[in-house]
């Protein structure tokens, strides 16, 4: 019997861990010749979810339930990393713990699989039920990113995906410290086929994104997959230059053919002060792939595990 792994990154998720287990085992009751194994990944949760997905494996049994606790929070993209590390299934499946994304999907998932592709993803029809705010910053995000960078990001795609071995295989030899899922699923390429379906509010608790959080991932998403803001450095700087010569030759002009007593005080001002802008600008914009790089030359670990009940492959020790 092939066996599906359900990776699922938990930050402060107590009150989902069962319900998701319920969904899922109902799914697959209906579902042949396939078997199921959820890898809960706590990421340094402060409440009870560990405790919760600990009397689970207990009473469901450490075949069908795994998990890894996370030192600290890393964040969920390094929670995805260290599933998909411990994930060895005919198939993967990343979804999330709040039931965003419905697991009723999944068969229909298994047959894209069975069909010859090596990823299908889920993306909502719509943003319904969603804070206009938001939906609008997400969509100005993902035609800034695919106009930036040579990664192409579905609208409204998630990190709702079943992926085969060799996807799998292909996403953590990507080991860089600085995630952004989206577009390492875009970048190391494989056939994709897309399923839509309908936008789903969670079934408990709150969301862990503020929009302080989701404009950071959306920066780091952006530098992550595109060179173009280090290019319209070059380029803003040309214009600039170019803009100077025009308004030194009207100075000139001007000082040959209608003279006169001319303090220029608030010109030089205001040139200062919109230069000394641009100047900061661009400097943070450097500074901010200089951070990048920075943090991935110090080769420090995507995350640490604090215990796990997966046993090393090919061993009997934990």
């Amino acid at each position: 019997m092939k066996r599906i792994d359900i990776v699922v990154p938990c930050y402060n998720e107590e009150e989902c861990i069962c319900l998701l287990f319920e969904r899922v085992e109902k799914v697959f009751s209906n579902i042949e010749g396939y078997k199921f194994r959820i890898v809960y990944v706590d990421d340094g949760s402060v409440d009870e979810t560990l405790t919760k997905i600990k009397r689970l494996a207990e009473d469901i049994g450490e075949d069908t339930i795994k998990y890894i606790s996370l030192s600290r929070n890393f964040g969920k993209e390094a929670a995805m990393f260290a599933g998909l590390q411990n994930a060895d299934g005919d198939a993967v499946v990343l979804m999330d713990a709040d039931l965003q994304h419905p697991p009723e999907l999944i068969p229909y998932m298994l047959k894209v699989l069975e069909e010859g592709y090596d990823c299908c993803g889920a993306r909502r029809k719509d943003r319904k039920g969603e804070p206009v705010i938001r939906s609008f910053f997400s969509t100005c995000f993902y035609r800034v990113i695919n106009g930036l960078s040579k990664v192409d990001l579905s609208q409204n795609g998630s990190d709702y995906r079943m992926i085969s071995p060799k996807v799998v295989r292909a996403m953590i030899s990507l080991n860089e410290r600085e995630r952004f899922t989206k577009g390492i699923f875009s970048w190391v390429g494989f056939s994709t086929k897309w399923l839509e379906y309908e936008n789903v509010e969670r079934v408990a608790g709150t969301t862990k994104w503020s929009m302080a959080a989701l404009l950071g991932y959306a920066v780091n998403g952006i530098i992550a997959f595109a060179t173009a803001p280090l290019r319209g450095v070059v380029y803003l700087g040309m214009f600039i230059t170019f803009i100077s010569f025009i308004y030194a030759i009207y100075v000139f002009y001007n000082a040959i053919f209608h003279p006169g007593a001319r303090s220029g005080y608030a010109t030089i001002t205001l040139l200062l002060l919109f230069l000394g802008g641009v100047i900061i600008l661009l400097l943070g914009v450097i500074g901010e792939y200089l951070a990048r790089i920075y943090i991935e030359v110090k080769q420090r670990p995507i995350y640490i595990e604090k215990e796990t009940n997966i046993y090393a492959k090919g061993t009997n020790d934990k």
